[in-house]
């Protein structure tokens, strides 16, 4: 699949720019994708404000913050299923302007995505083809296309940027990529509607929620062993987004139909405490310095901010039309 010439000129042009600092009081910026209204919300962490509104033109779901911080990618498409358009692809946002400055485009209708941790390829799931897309970020070129499970969804990196994994809610798969030769090496079979994926900071553990199981599967990711299936409020939650902290002791899981983050010990695996939050919490994520989670809570509009060492709501942000992903710019 070919990138449109003028993604790849804006987008050499953006990496070849020296990078910006994210800007706000506090040094962080939360962007929030916004699936119905099409754009993704600006929060300043310092005072808990939307400071912007970004248009990208179509539904806006995964989100992650390049490596170095100067720039946002958000997956878009458009509201027509197994039809691919203009608007599916990746829409690179610029973190000091709060501009669009390009698209890739990475097959039909990407849900998420994860990008290597040293900023070199982003890899996308296609939900409709059944696929995993590879674009090199530097040169804005087409990599590779994998087979991937059915319906593929959550993607993430491992740390060491050696292994990309690729949830499938259909075929309840997680498909192991290894990014050095782009080829699939191996799939496990997982609980009920796997949604996402993270990696422990030592990358020697993977965290899979499954919706419809109602449980988070832990994988050595090493001899690739499933060690043990942690049940989400008594195997009643419905788990989607998960997160681990930057100590890698706590792991932090969204509910989205239960309205709840639950706060899970990574070493002994056990639920320490299960936080409300707002309504149907989505998207998750975690501050670089660990003190604050970030909920997307689609049905609320609404961010939740929990204090990570309390473990209580500390702040309640409205945004846009049915929040689906969350990241943070700056610490």
């Amino acid at each position: 699949m070919s990138i449109r010439a003028v993604s790849l000129l804006a987008s050499c042009a953006l990496l070849a720019a020296p990078a910006h600092q994210p800007t706000s009081s506090s040094g962080r910026l939360v962007f929030v994708s916004n699936e119905a209204s099409h754009d993704v919300s600006v929060i300043d962490a310092a005072t808990n404000a939307v400071v912007a509104r970004i248009p990208v033109g179509g539904r806006a779901r995964g989100i992650h913050v390049s490596p170095d911080g100067s720039r946002v990618y958000v997956a878009t498409s458009d509201d027509k299923p197994q039809t691919e358009s203009s608007v599916d692809g990746i829409a690179i946002l610029d973190v000091a302007s709060k501009k669009v400055v390009a698209r890739y485009r990475v097959g039909s209708d990407p849900e998420q995505f994860a990008v290597v941790p040293d900023g070199s390829r982003l890899y996308a799931s296609n939900e409709d083809g059944g696929t995993a897309t590879a674009i090199d970020l530097k040169t804005g070129k087409h990599v590779a296309t994998l087979v991937v499970g059915i319906e593929p969804e959550g993607v993430a990196a491992s740390p060491d940027g050696r292994w990309v994994y690729v949830t499938s809610e259909t075929s309840n798969s997680v498909s192991l990529i290894d990014a050095r030769t782009n080829t699939v090496v191996g799939n496990l079979l997982v609980d009920l509607r796997p949604r996402a994926v993270a990696f422990s900071p030592d990358g020697t553990r993977a965290f899979v929620t499954a919706e419809v199981g109602g449980t988070l599967t832990v994988v050595d990711t090493k001899t690739r062993d499933i060690v043990s299936t942690v049940p989400i409020e008594g195997g009643e939650g419905k788990p989607v987004g998960v997160v681990v902290s930057p100590d890698g002791r706590r792991v932090y899981v969204a509910s989205g139909r239960t309205g709840t983050l639950s706060v899970i010990d990574a070493a002994t695996l056990e639920v320490i405490k299960t936080v409300a939050v707002g309504k149907r919490p989505w998207g998750v994520t975690i501050s670089r310095d660990g003190r604050y989670v970030y909920t997307a809570n689609g049905l609320s509009n609404d961010v939740s901010v929990v204090d990570a060492t309390t473990n209580r709501v500390v702040g309640t942000i409205k945004v846009g039309q049915r929040p689906w992903g969350v990241a943070v710019a700056g610490r």
